[in-house]
């Protein structure tokens, strides 16, 4: 397949490859040196601002709680003895694991030396992809007189959130890994008739999308739909859906067996399917109105959409002319639109939920898939006998310019402080992560969890359980010097009840005291039953689940009567609870993450997980027990 424009259909003043015997302005070993330093210079700056920024949040620490417990047998859970699947990124909690016990060293530095590696390997990906498409163009070749400089991979790494969360201890190094692969992969499968081998590779890449983070499905079924639609034997069609197919498929139907759900926990705990649109809005305008983030994309895409509407100097990359049919999705200007399409869906998905309470997060794989065919810059030098008032040098011109403005603006985005106020929860409910955690600790870097003992309340929380060997549920009190206790019943068994801590943030809390401490939360990450409450339309985004602590003493069997319980707790409403939580559908709910799992428990959750990811409980005691149908226990005295 001819990927360059034919001969017949270019203009002699749009000539894309140069004439012999014309000396270009620009040899093409330079034109190979500019191509290579500029991905060595923009991955070295992405790698330096990473690092300069870096740390592991709140968040990052929950999944190596996740990763503690399957290094010590429990498997892969929050709590020991009960199956919940607390992190979103599967392949990024296996990742961390393996290397993790490969190398036996603490898990903050295994996180911390994986995550600066895939960061900068994305962007890296990016641009070697993007490369080989515009070389398709100028004949395959970086040629003489053709620079391709870094340009949308600088938009990328100048916005300060894509460096905050290159080491966050998130999975948002591996999603822009995964897309930067996938893209360099369908270049060159497009550019090219690929082996069967290429394309299977190709297919089993893609098919880890939903692993790497679930609303991934979208770009991988797209390739996937691609590569299986474009002309080819039905044996290579059935292969492809096979290696495609085999991990994600296999692994969908262990988690419903397993976790009794089909798809993460937290997406059952931040209703993943809901819709807050006012709210996406304002997250997406968060990020992209303070750093003027329209302003470097419009420039350069109106740019190649002249270039590519003018075709001066350089020839279409691999417009597939001549090719009809399904044919055209083999063409590298079909890969362009999947990934830009791609973009725009996960964006639009991004402000339908609401985006998040992390000022960019979300959207960094959007403006990801976004620079992509832009990611380097290409700037044909005319040659010296088109200097002048030619079309060559106007070309010449509109591509320098564009490409100097990019430079400046990221010069001043990069040192940009997006959300001034960003360390205090406003009306918005969107934070900067990274310094809010800084204030919080006192330390610019914090990483390992003993960083975090100097959050307000955890270093109470831990003197807490040292001084409490009888156990008990830990309740985060009005001061953060202290926490209430609500002790276990009598008879006290040998070696203490055991300890229940109750808190919104997980990580730090769940990463400073060991797994024999159970660590859950009323927002439902980790915790069922705080999970399948219903969502609170005014909620703080990321956090509009808020399940009552009398759940929890009734839950974990508590003494629950005052002056042992907090005064802020009501006796009725504990009542109340422990009456709910008879209710039968819920008690099926729970023995499908705290059963013991048997042959038939799994083959009942498989069958289940679609009705248990849609159960909702009333948050209200007394509500519950009327949506159940139960008889209300009698009112206790005040």
């Amino acid at each position: 397949m001819s990927l360059s424009t034919s001969p017949d259909t270019t203009r002699a003043d749009d000539v894309a490859i140069p004439d012999r015997g014309t000396s270009e302005s620009v040899s093409s070993t330079v034109a190979r040196f500019v191509y290579v330093a500029g991905i060595a210079i923009t991955g070295a700056l992405f790698f330096w601002g990473a690092w300069e920024r870096r740390w592991i949040a709140d968040d990052g620490l929950i999944v190596l709680r996740t990763v503690r417990n399957l290094l010590a047998g429990n498997g892969p859970v929050f709590n020991a003895g009960e199956r919940v699947e607390a992190n979103t990124s599967t392949l990024w909690t296996y990742l961390v694991y393996a290397f993790g016990w490969i190398t036996q060293i603490r898990l903050e530095y295994v996180v911390l030396t994986l995550a600066l590696v895939l960061s900068v390997a994305a962007i890296v990906l990016a641009m070697v992809g993007t490369g080989s498409l515009w070389r398709a163009g100028a004949g395959g070749r970086t040629g003489a007189g053709l620079l391709l400089l870094p340009a949308g991979a600088l938009v990328y790494i100048a916005v300060p959130p894509a460096r905050d969360f290159a080491t966050s201890g998130l999975e948002s190094c591996l999603v822009i890994f995964w897309i930067g692969l996938l893209w360099l992969l369908m270049v060159q499968w497009a550019q090219r008739e690929p082996s069967t081998t290429r394309v299977l590779i190709l297919a089993f890449i893609a098919g880890l999308g939903p692993l790497v983070r679930p609303e991934m499905v979208m770009l991988a079924g797209l390739v996937l739909l691609m590569i299986f639609l474009t002309p080819g034997s039905w044996r290579r069609r059935v292969a492809i859906v096979a290696v495609a197919g085999a991990v994600p498929v296999g692994y969908q139907i262990w988690r419903m067996g397993y976790y009794g759900l089909p798809y993460p926990n937290t997406a059952v705990s931040k209703d993943a399917g809901g819709a807050k649109w006012s709210q996406g809005m304002t997250y997406l305008w968060n990020l992209v109105g303070p750093y003027w983030l329209w302003l470097p994309l419009a420039v350069l895409a109106g740019y190649l959409g002249w270039l590519a509407y003018r075709r001066y100097g350089l020839g279409r990359p691999g417009d597939g002319s001549g090719v009809t049919g399904l044919a055209r999705l083999h063409t590298p200007a079909a890969v362009i639109a999947l990934f830009v399409g791609t973009g725009i869906l996960l964006g639009i998905y991004s402000v339908r939920v609401g985006g998040d309470f992390m000022h960019g997060r979300v959207l960094l794989p959007v403006l990801f898939c976004l620079i992509l065919p832009i990611a380097v810059l290409p700037v044909r030098v005319p040659r010296r006998d088109q200097w002048g008032s030619t079309p060559a040098t106007a070309v010449f011109a509109a591509g320098s310019l564009a490409w100097v403005a990019v430079v400046v603006w990221a010069i001043v985005a990069s040192t940009a402080q997006g959300m001034p106020n960003g360390t205090f929860v406003g009306k918005s409910g969107i934070v900067d992560e990274r310094n809010f955690y800084m204030l919080g600790t006192g330390n610019d870097h914090p990483i390992r969890a003993e960083d975090y003992l100097d959050y307000p309340r955890m270093r109470a929380m831990v003197e807490t359980i040292n001084n409490s060997p009888d156990g008990g549920l830990l309740l985060p009190a009005a001061y953060y010097t202290y926490w209430d206790l609500v002790p276990p019943p009598l008879p006290i068994p040998e070696g203490g009840a055991g300890h229940t801590v109750y808190f919104l943030n997980l990580g730090m809390t769940s990463m400073n005291v060991g797994l024999d401490v159970k660590v859950i939360d009323q927002m439902g990450l980790a915790y069922p039953l705080a999970a399948h409450t219903e969502r609170l339309g005014d909620g703080r985004i990321g956090h509009d689940k808020a399940l009552y602590p009398d759940w929890v003493v009734a839950d974990t069997g508590m003494v629950d009567q005052h002056p042992w319980m907090p005064w802020y707790l009501d006796e009725n409403w504990v009542a109340q609870a422990q009456v709910a939580l008879t209710c039968p559908d819920t008690q099926e709910l729970l023995a499908s993450s705290r059963g013991e799992l048997t042959r038939q428990l799994f083959i009942r959750n498989f069958k289940r997980a679609f009705h248990y990811a849609g159960y909702r409980i009333d948050r209200v005691p007394a509500y519950e027990i009327q949506r159940c149908g139960l008889e209300m226990p009698p009112e206790r005295p005040r």
